[in-house]
């Protein structure tokens, strides 16, 4: 069985075997390892491809830069995005520089979390979490 993951540096889909843990997994197209798994700051449209092309869970963190609870989560969200690989995709919309995602998605909020599995939201969190909370919040979706 394979499954579809949206490489982070060329924003190709590459299909790879579904395994438990991974040791390498490279991106088809340009090389980057797929292990790396930082938060990708996603715009309109590299938000559209990782959320309708990955076959993992596609975590949306919709934050803006004057907000002190979005800088305190941050590392937060990058702890558990590097913990995860290959098991969740962590993207971060910043909604000062995308105002038409935030409108989209009803983002009343900072910061918000959205989580979409096959394309489609099915859990969404808003107030900073630690990455535990993350983990554990992202978990039950895997």
């Amino acid at each position: 069985m394979s499954i579809r993951v949206v490489c982070p540096n060329c924003l190709k889909v590459n299909r790879i075997p579904q395994k438990e843990h991974y040791t390498k997994a490279n991106c088809g197209a340009c090389k980057h390892s797929l292990l790396d798994a930082k938060p990708i700051d996603a715009d309109a449209n590299g938000f559209r491809t990782f959320v309708s092309n990955s076959d993992i869970p596609v975590v949306v963190d919709f934050w803006a830069p004057w907000c002190g609870p979005c800088r305190m989560m941050a590392p937060a969200f990058e702890e558990a995005a590097r913990s995860m690989p290959l098991k969740a995709q962590f993207l971060k919309v910043n909604t000062e520089a995308q105002p038409q995602l935030g409108a989209q998605f009803s983002i009343r909020s900072i910061p918000t979390m959205v989580l979409f599995k096959n394309g489609r939201e099915v859990d969404r969190v808003s107030g900073a979490l630690s990455a535990e909370q993350i983990r554990a919040w992202v978990g039950r979706y895997i």
